[in-house]
């Protein structure tokens, strides 16, 4: 996979993500256009509707959801906005530098209504949760705003913007989690899928608007789970991600919210399902598939998920363990529940019990307050860990967080850039010793695409997340391959296939 070009002012990585996107088409800019590959809908199609998403692996799942209720009131998706009846954009609000592309794009949209003025557009996911009425104020192009768990509201209100009115559903939730919907697999590899197993987060860091725009965390029937990733085998799949904003908070004890778990009754705590314990039935059932899971939380990350991992071959040797900062002054603002010690202990024993896990992380350059020599525990504590990849920003004020509430952004955007470039920094030396530790080793990989650099090369993952290219021979996507490496860059690994791998 080609290395992403790195910004000063923001980096996504400098290896590849930690969950894939799918393919990307030349005309969707900074988003993904979505298009239904297997849906068999309930009515005979005759409408359209163009769908881009933004920001995280949810968001992309959400789409399939949205993708799936509109095929019941005959949409087909495509690939061409001009085509559309209806076009939608779903959103993230994590930085405001996500939002702003969000209404760039909008001004596209706007170009295209001029030209089909039958055309609808709508909001959906967490920028429509944030701003709500007012977007429809702000952007006259928009006529129907709806929040993440709105979108079974989805055939109401499009009545109500084929009545000439706008429509806004906001609400947020106690209980839905979409489990009874199944998704479309949009713009699909047929290899790899996203499996959403709960919604919303608890944890209330005073910089993500995650809380405010998902609502409280509650967990997904397990059943339902199963139930999913079944399908998934029945057709071809070979790995399924297990998605949550806190993956390792997943607790189903027959629904509501996590919170509320103390009130439940003691046959519902006796017997209820912790993350580990889904995570083991998964792996149990589905011994030929491979599994992964994001995002994790450090405080949430307990010993018996490292151990279901260690058991199991089958669930991927790799954790996203965002850590935002080294020093335990700005954990602390930042309302992370964890300590500096803390994580390194977690982190020693992720070592310990699986020494070939890979681990990547989330780091945020220029919080309120950040000194030199908090700055410089940020520095430490990566030399200790040594990620093998990572995702690092600059702070980014949002609006209705505590943190816009209660600190000032009193980091200069010079500091902040200079403090982020040279976390960056560290990170591509971290990455590079990383990938090179696996020259002249054979890894398994699951074939995914075609590399990006070559029509003659395959790309695809190894069980750490680490992207490899190697001749495509007779092999084809969704094999798995055994790949001796022979070269590498800081994010990727390059080698020689040897033949269809035994494990996977």
């Amino acid at each position: 996979m080609k290395t992403k070009t790195v910004s000063i002012k923001e980096s996504r990585g400098l290896s590849s993500s930690p969950q894939p996107s799918p393919h990307k088409n030349p005309n969707q800019f900074n988003g993904e256009v979505l298009t239904n590959q297997e849906v068999t809908p309930k009515k005979t199609h005759n409408k359209r509707v163009y769908i881009e998403s933004y920001g995280c692996s949810m968001n992309f799942a959400d789409s399939g959801v949205v993708a799936s209720i509109l095929s019941t009131e005959g949409f087909e998706t495509t690939v061409e906005m001009k085509e559309a009846d209806l076009v939608l954009i779903n959103t993230c609000s994590i930085r405001d530098k996500a939002e702003q592309t969000v209404r760039k794009r909008l001004e596209k949209f706007n170009a295209v209504k001029r030209i089909n003025p039958k055309m609808k557009v709508g909001v959906l996911g967490c920028m429509a949760e944030r701003l709500k009425e007012k977007f429809l104020e702000e952007e006259k192009i928009v006529d129907m705003v709806v929040g993440p768990d709105a979108y079974k509201d989805l055939p109401n209100l499009l009545q109500e913007i084929e009545s000439g009115r706008n429509a806004v559903n906001v609400i947020l939730s106690k209980e839905e989690t979409y489990g009874d919907i199944a998704p479309v697999r949009l713009q699909s590899n047929g290899v790899t899928a996203f499996v959403s197993i709960t919604r919303g987060c608890d944890n209330m860091c005073t910089f993500c608007v995650v809380p405010f725009t998902r609502g409280r965390e509650r967990s997904r029937d397990p059943k339902s789970i199963l139930e999913e990733i079944n399908d998934l085998v029945s057709k071809g799949f070979k790995e399924v991600t297990l998605l949550g904003q806190n993956v390792d908070s997943y607790l189903w004890y027959g629904g509501g919210l996590k919170k509320d778990f103390d009130k439940a009754t003691t046959l519902q705590q006796k017997t209820a399902v912790n993350f580990a314990q889904l995570l083991s039935l998964v792996a149990q059932e589905h011994h030929k598939m491979r599994i992964r899971f994001s995002t994790s939380n450090p405080q949430d990350l307990t010993l018996d998920v490292i151990h279901a991992m260690a058991t199991f071959d089958n669930i991927c040797k790799h954790i996203h363990l965002p850590v935002q900062s080294g020093s335990d002054r700005i954990l602390k603002k930042m309302n992370r529940l964890h300590t500096r010690q803390e994580y390194f202990d977690l982190i020693d024993n992720i070592k310990k019990i699986i020494p070939e896990c890979s681990i990547s992380q989330d780091l945020i350059a220029g919080f309120p307050t950040e000194t030199e020599e908090d700055h410089k525990d940020t520095l430490s504590l990566m030399d200790y860990v040594q990620y093998h990849f990572g995702f690092m920003f600059s702070y980014s004020e949002r609006p209705g967080t505590l943190a816009e509430r209660k600190l000032e952004d009193d980091i200069s955007e010079e500091v902040k850039l200079r403090r982020l470039q040279e976390i960056i920094e560290k990170q591509r030396v971290h990455s590079r010793h990383r990938t090179a530790g696996y020259k002249d080793k054979t890894v398994c990989v699951l074939i995914e695409r075609e590399s990006k650099k070559s029509e003659f090369q395959w790309s695809g993952r190894t069980s750490q997340n680490t992207v490899v290219v190697f001749p495509k021979e007779h092999y084809k996507v969704g094999d798995f391959v055994d790949v001796k490496i022979n070269d590498c860059t800081s994010a990727t690994l390059i080698g020689i296939p040897l033949g269809i791998s035994e494990t996977i």
